[in-house]
């Protein structure tokens, strides 16, 4: 069992590294598809990279509840330190979790175990956290949407492969949906529920 003396640290400056990081969130999810860094210094438990981490200790708290996937709720270390630093719920039932953090591609449950949020309140959906290998080499992915001027082009490596078909759903849902924030180490790339892949090669 890990003790509290021996979980990673937070934050190593709690209230700038939160400002900083929350600014890099805020921007990535006002220009979708552009790569975003948070440059905190901030510990990581085993099996979460530093912009994950970095989110959770800015956006997590008593009130939000979040959803692990298999590897990350089985790793003790992983919600002892987002238990200590954020006092962040960890529940079981994705329906109602307001974050989803994804480490392993296969991981990924069908979108629709997920909360969509409601026609009144669609800002109570669940956002996915999900990790991957690169978001600067891969795949190119073609993006538009409101905060892209014309189209963006995304260069990464994303698991699952189908990720942006299995988030076309969010088109027949909107304003409900699902938004997701990809992380590779320290570099973030939002994809909010209302912009949309028109294509992607190699």
């Amino acid at each position: 069992m890990t003790t509290i003396a021996e979980l990673p640290a937070g934050f190593s400056d709690k209230v700038l590294s939160a400002q900083m990081t929350f600014r890099s969130v805020m921007d990535a999810m006002a220009r979708p598809g552009t790569v975003q860094r948070v440059t905190a210094s901030v510990g990581t438990p085993r099996h979460l990279m530093p912009g994950t981490a970095a989110i959770a200790l800015t956006l997590f708290d008593h009130d939000t509840p979040i959803w692990l996937d298999p590897l990350l709720s089985e790793t003790a270390e992983v919600k002892n330190w987002l238990k200590f630093h954020s006092g962040a719920p960890v529940t079981i039932d994705p329906q109602v979790a307001s974050f989803a953090f994804v480490s392993e591609p296969g991981a990924l449950p069908a979108l629709d175990r997920f909360c969509f949020g409601s026609n009144e309140y669609p800002d109570r959906s669940t956002t996915l956290i999900l990790q991957v290998e690169s978001l600067a080499r891969g795949v190119q992915y073609e993006l538009r949407g409101p905060g892209i001027d014309g189209g963006t082009i995304l260069h990464a490596n994303i698991r699952p492969v189908n990720l942006f078909e299995r988030l076309a759903i969010n088109a027949a849902l909107f304003p409900r949906g699902i938004d997701v924030v990809l992380v590779a180490d320290d570099a973030v790339v939002a994809i909010p529920r209302t912009t949309r892949c028109v294509g992607y090669g190699g």
